[in-house]
């Protein structure tokens, strides 16, 4: 019997850990196959809410931000482009800078309702790693909605205009209430949740948990 599974996504597309969650979980349920039945919700979750539109050198933002050395900066990122190597995505080497994604969540949140969230936020991961994209531009986040079959024009007019600020605000509030003070972090029907940019093995063990759980619970019930 197939288990529907809800998957609630916290994250930022600035967050290197974020697509690398997301291509472990995405390989864990082509694992599971029929077993379960997913629908992926991606959540936002701001790294820098108060980064200004000009955004900050990546090297320079770590150092403020985590003391980190340029030995551990370069040895972390060797680690990341490995892991996303790995899953199958390309993290281009060398400098970026770190840009405010609060626009681009209003965007992921209207592409849920055009069925193209997941997408999106795939896009979006591309454009800002594999690309060096800044995506505070509303020019390219326009032009990646375009790619992933969106209306133009609708999202260079929700850009232009609050639409979405509040309904992303309140999302944001509201995981933040519920403890998530880090990215990513997965949330499995609302109960269970697993914090990280995990292996493909830890989400299969994680998900068919779950799945023995509730069948444990629907045949107490009968």
């Amino acid at each position: 019997m197939s288990i529907p599974l809800k998957i609630d996504f916290i994250s930022d597309v600035a967050c290197p850990w974020c697509i690398i969650g997301l291509r472990a979980l995405d390989q864990a349920l082509e694992h599971l196959g029929d077993e379960v039945r997913a629908q992926i919700h991606f959540q936002p979750f701001e790294l820098n809410p108060k980064m200004g539109p000009e955004g900050q050198d990546i090297f320079e933002h770590i150092t403020q931000k985590y003391g980190s050395t340029r030995e551990q900066y370069l040895a972390n990122a060797e680690n990341i482009r490995q892991r996303g190597a790995e899953l199958g995505f390309v993290f281009k080497p060398g400098d970026r800078r770190v840009y405010n994604t609060f626009d681009a969540h209003r965007l992921i949140h209207w592409a849920a309702e055009e069925g193209k969230q997941q997408a999106l936020k795939e896009a979006l991961f591309v454009a800002y790693f594999s690309q060096h994209a800044n995506v505070s531009s509303h020019e390219i986040l326009a032009n990646v909605a375009q790619k992933v079959g969106l209306d133009r024009q609708r999202a260079e007019a929700i850009l232009m205009s609050d639409t979405y600020a509040a309904d992303v605000r309140q999302q944001e509030e509201l995981w933040i209430s519920r403890g998530v003070s880090s990215v990513p972090t997965i949330v499995f029907n609302d109960q269970y949740a697993v914090s990280g940019g995990q292996p493909v093995d830890v989400f299969v063990g994680a998900i068919r948990q779950i799945i023995s759980e509730q069948s444990s619970v629907v045949s107490a019930q009968e």
